[in-house]
């Protein structure tokens, strides 16, 4: 088996910031508000880490196809599309919920924190599956560069 490098490191990146998550969240109900904002902050990085990396292989390498069984293309596509649409969201909330914790802005960053750290967490959980399914249950399928894509090489 031939584990890409640039996708388990984009991988280890999501998954560390949703521990991340879930021990500032810890960190805050045990009122530790100093910590709770330096491992929310240190969650953002290790989320952005992983955002630049996959942002720069899919721009630079390509994007991978699913190389499994075609009668579970299907499934595999439906599921991405979920997969894309919670993070997404998770990250435009993640955006809202550190901006308002910043500019204390304490109400609204308490009511939107809980739930973009449960998107978070499916976030992470879904991105793994989509790694697995991609590297490691299955054979990889092509991978297509978008530069390649546009440009017509």
């Amino acid at each position: 088996m031939n584990v890409p490098f640039l996708p388990t490191l984009s991988t280890f990146f999501i998954v560390l910031s949703a521990i991340l998550v879930a021990i500032g969240w810890k960190l805050i109900r045990e009122r530790k508000i100093e910590a709770h904002k330096k491992t929310m902050v240190a969650a953002a990085v290790a989320a952005v880490l992983f955002f630049i990396i996959y942002a720069s292989r899919t721009i630079f390498v390509g994007n991978t196809a699913f190389g499994g069984p075609q009668n579970l293309k299907i499934y595999y596509t439906v599921f991405l599309i979920f997969h894309i649409m919670l993070s997404t969201t998770g990250a435009v909330l993640g955006i809202m919920t550190i901006n308002w914790g910043v500019k204390n802005k304490l109400n609204r960053h308490r009511k939107i924190g809980p739930v973009t750290s449960i998107i978070w967490f499916f976030t992470a959980i879904t991105g793994v599956a989509v790694y697995l399914l991609l590297y490691v249950f299955y054979e990889s399928g092509e991978t297509t560069s978008m530069i390649k894509a546009i440009l017509g090489i």
